[in-house]
């Protein structure tokens, strides 16, 4: 796997594509598939920092968002 990456580093754009168009066509949705699901996963992993980001201070300075963490280290007992 690590020779295919370098392999993909040292070419250009225009020839991946080219490369893939000389596969099957099972192959090319499968190479489709796999960049979208690592498009997705590396948009949705941003968005969540930036989400977390964006709430931090609110986080610090307002205690009612914390309240309940008072309580984290408090014995828990389900109930049946």
């Amino acid at each position: 796997m690590y020779l295919a990456k370098e392999i993909l580093l040292t070419m250009r754009t225009s020839d991946i594509i080219k490369e893939i168009k000389r596969l099957p066509v099972s192959k090319r949705i499968y190479v489709v598939e796999k960049t979208m699901r690592s498009i997705r996963e590396q948009e949705d992993e941003n968005n969540m920092k930036e989400a977390a980001d964006a709430l931090l201070l609110d986080y610090k300075t307002n205690t009612e968002l914390t309240v309940f963490t008072n309580l984290d280290f408090e014995g828990f007992y389900e109930t049946k």
